[in-house]
């Protein structure tokens, strides 16, 4: 049954308390017990609640799900999820079996500590059964903390899982709007970079298209598809590395583009390996893509499109991370979240035009203020040159006036392009100061001739 009526937290909580059709446990790690506190206090609690659990020590928590795995982590969540959901049904179902909907809800957080050094997130799961006696159905979420304080943290986590409960037994249509009903009135104080759905009450939803989803319903500023293996939480992937990013729009699939990228690529790691002791770990490269418009007059770009330029560049060998925004300084804010190692960026000059040329109104300081955050003590822009024409034809694609350059067997680099004043005494210091590095044109080294003409601001 599907309730159309959008109700808040506590009327959530009751309904599910006051339906004898469903009935479960909760284990709750890290935040409190906040999502079960909902259930305790709106009353008829004995409705829902079967057990309720928060094993901190980590004896006690080994003892109850096994050691071996980190304490906030997917397989830490996943034992949990196994193990509670075996007692439930092992204690309850010859009793209950027949005519209740079972269900696990299970969480492990790393909540803001004390001294808020830490980055505060962690996992959500919860298995249950659509009918009586049905196969069980598992949602995994990661999720990020966005409050700025441990009991708001709390309480945006009381409110999500709430949701996430009432949304699977009553508001399970479709992807787009289950996300939206999971997210309600924390949308700004949480951030679902990480969805995994198994079981027949998903049949349809692909599990790509999911992730896809949660950047472009705002939920997370960038999520992972890995070219091998699994997905994963940005977090996993950039903690503690040194990484190169390399940004653009991909909209041409076809394979010359696509090897043109995996060059770039591959040419801006080279780079940062040399930058690096031989003792330090490998740099990773990650193609970072946009759910945004190209241009504001533009319409987004829609998720199989999305997914069909991921496919190729996953095809090429190298990660992709999707990002919510387009704007470079919005992928400096989330890698460095995660990272203080060197942070690189490998572009075109087309590319760097662009930067220079858009306006960003959404900030208060405009391009410096842009600037600024692109910029941090940890981040190089490497600027890869471009033939001179392929360099004309795209400016004069955007309708860029002002910049001159000079050549050098028909290839610009980033020393050899200025824009006019006062830009230009800005992109002067930028240059001076080795924020922007420009990379070897062909012929000064026997790296690969690439012709860059990627698109994104």
């Amino acid at each position: 049954m599907a309730s159309k009526q959008k109700l808040n937290t506590h009327q959530k909580a009751l309904h599910i308390n006051l339906d004898p059709a469903s009935y479960g446990s909760f284990a709750e790690i890290g935040a409190g017990q906040e999502v079960v506190r909902w259930f305790l206090v709106v009353g008829g609690a004995s409705g829902t609640v079967a057990k309720s659990i928060s094993a901190y020590d980590k004896e006690v928590s080994d003892d109850l799900y096994g050691s071996g795995a980190r304490y906030v982590s997917k397989e830490r969540l996943e034992a949990m999820l196994d193990s509670e959901w075996a007692q439930l049904i092992d204690q309850l179902n010859n009793r209950r079996g027949s005519d209740t909907s079972f269900f696990s809800f299970v969480d492990t957080f790393s909540a803001r500590n004390y001294t808020g050094t830490n980055e505060p997130h962690g996992w959500v799961g919860l298995r249950f059964q659509l009918q009586p006696g049905g196969q069980p159905n598992d949602i995994v979420l990661h999720i990020n903390m966005r409050d700025l304080s441990n009991p708001l943290e709390q309480e945006a986590i009381g409110i999500l899982g709430v949701n996430l409960i009432y949304a699977v037994f009553y508001q399970l249509q479709t992807r787009e709007s289950f996300l939206e009903n999971i997210a309600q009135d924390v949308e700004k104080r949480i951030e679902i970079d990480y969805a995994e759905v198994r079981g027949s009450a998903f049949e349809g939803w692909d599990q790509r298209a999911l992730l896809a989803e949660l950047v472009r319903a705002g939920l997370a500023e960038a999520v992972y598809f890995p070219s091998n293996g699994s997905p994963a939480p940005p977090i996993e992937v950039l903690h503690k590395q040194a990484v190169v990013l390399a940004p653009g729009s991909f909209e041409h699939v076809d394979p010359t583009h696509a090897a043109i990228h995996e060059q770039l690529l591959a040419s801006g790691l080279e780079q940062l390996r040399g930058e690096l002791d031989e003792k330090d770990p490998a740099p990773i490269g990650f193609f970072c893509l946009s759910a945004m418009p190209l241009t504001d007059a533009d319409p987004p770009p829609g998720i199989p499109d999305l997914l069909e330029r991921i496919d190729v560049l996953l095809a090429r060998g190298s990660a992709v991370l999707l990002f919510r925004d387009r704007e470079l300084y919005s992928m400096t804010s989330l890698v460095n979240r995660y990272t203080k190692e060197h942070v690189r960026f490998v572009v075109g000059l087309s590319l760097l035009v662009r930067v220079w040329e858009y306006r960003y109104r959404k900030l208060p300081g405009g391009f410096l203020e842009a600037l600024n955050r692109l910029l941090a003590q940890n981040v190089r822009v490497y600027a890869y040159p471009m033939s001179s024409i392929e360099l004309e034809q795209s400016i004069q694609s955007i309708s860029a006036t002002g910049w001159q350059w000079t050549d050098t067997n028909g290839w610009v680099s980033a020393r050899q392009l200025h824009p006019a004043p006062p830009l230009g005494h800005l992109y002067d210091y930028i240059l001076a100061s080795n924020f922007l590095v420009p990379m070897q044109t062909p012929g000064e080294s026997d790296g690969p001739r690439i012709v860059v003409g990627a698109n994104m601001n």
